[in-house]
């Protein structure tokens, strides 16, 4: 039997597997799911559709139950075909927009709230990455002292964003030459995008003469990889909502426990695995599920993950949490909350 060779009972049989299983974290029995629900047919009729999805690998079988639970595939199914259409309440959003109004937060702080917000209305582990420069236009270099031989370089992008360095110029450095510099430095870069610069800054600035500034052109040039770079580090993400997601069932086992204190203390997991989503759907909403994200690591966990704008730059949003998620809902909320950051943003 192929997945769409499924008739509407034997879907109606997933669906009403998965939710109850997502309720209870129980494996489900035909005679619950009789009860629970107006199927219209009897516990052994029930019992036989559930060993013919198991038999096609929508369904398991623990050892120590007679019930069953969704598999991967199960679950893939399920959201690609039976589940209702993602949507917030009314009442959701008021709250969401409710802690958005008046904000005129920094970009940390936009980031850090969005993430907590995220992971209290799924009551899952939140994540939230800075964006990526490398489509970034730079707007303008500024050059700022802050002692004889250290200088503060702010670069400033179309999008509104502000990054900044500290750059140590060991030969010192003039501050009354620095205008001089700023003015080089973006009649040359300002326009380009940072991937741009990075592979073409020393063509474009090699041919600056003047012995006055060449330490601190020098040092800029040494350090271009730094400030035009564009790849996430576990620095550059938020996951927030420990608390929230221990609280689930399936962490009251010290193993799932541990794994799950693993993924916050290691982003470099989540980033990796996250990327890998985004690159499949670009713009899109990525759900991975289980065994989906081939890093045994994350085979007890979904991923539910969107892409945001400012502008050229792209952000990424998510949650992660059990394989026993609300699906529905964690698409709608991570959407909404995906479009906010992108609104937020774009009108600064």
């Amino acid at each position: 039997m192929l997945l769409k060779e499924l008739n509407e009972r034997e879907k109606s049989i997933l669906r009403y597997i998965i939710h109850q299983f997502i309720l209870t974290a129980h494996p489900v029995g035909s005679r619950n799911l009789s009860k629970k629900y107006e199927i219209g047919v009897s516990p052994a009729t029930v019992r036989n559709i559930m060993a013919d999805l198991e038999e096609i690998g929508l369904l398991n079988h623990p050892h120590t139950s007679s019930g069953r639970i969704p598999t991967d595939l199960g679950y893939r199914f399920y959201v690609n075909s039976l589940m209702e259409t993602p949507k917030l309440s009314k009442n959701e959003i008021n709250i969401i927009e409710s802690q958005f109004d008046q904000l005129n937060a920094n970009t940390d702080e936009i980031l850090k709230i969005t993430s907590s917000i995220l992971s209290s209305l799924t009551q899952q582990l939140a994540y939230v990455s800075y964006p990526k420069f490398g489509n970034a236009i730079l707007e303008k270099i500024q050059l700022v002292p802050v002692s004889s031989n250290r200088l503060l370089v702010v670069v400033s992008i179309s999008a509104g964003l502000i990054r900044t360095i500290t750059l140590e110029v060991n030969a010192g450095f003039k501050e009354n030459t620095l205008q001089t510099i700023e003015r080089l430095l973006n009649e040359r870069l300002s326009g380009l995008t940072f991937t741009e610069i990075r592979n073409s800054i020393s063509e474009r600035i090699k041919n600056i003469s003047n012995e006055t500034i060449k330490p601190v052109i020098r040092v800029f040039l040494d350090s271009a990889d730094k400030i035009f770079k564009d790849i996430q580090t576990n620095e550059d993400s938020i996951i927030t909502g420990t608390k929230n997601i221990i609280n689930q069932p399936e962490f009251s086992d010290l193993e799932n426990f541990r794994s799950i204190i693993e993924l916050v203390e290691n982003k470099d997991i989540v980033i990796h695995i996250i990327d890998e989503s985004l690159n499949k759907n670009k713009g899109e909403i990525s759900v991975t599920i289980g065994s989906e994200s081939k890093d045994e690591r994350l085979n007890d966990f979904s991923i539910v993950v969107k892409e945001y704008s400012l502008g050229e730059v792209i952000g990424s949003i998510g949650i992660i949490g059990p394989k026993r998620m609300q699906y529905s809902h964690a698409i709608a909320s991570v959407i909404h909350m995906a479009e906010i950051l992108s609104k937020l943003f774009n009108n600064k």
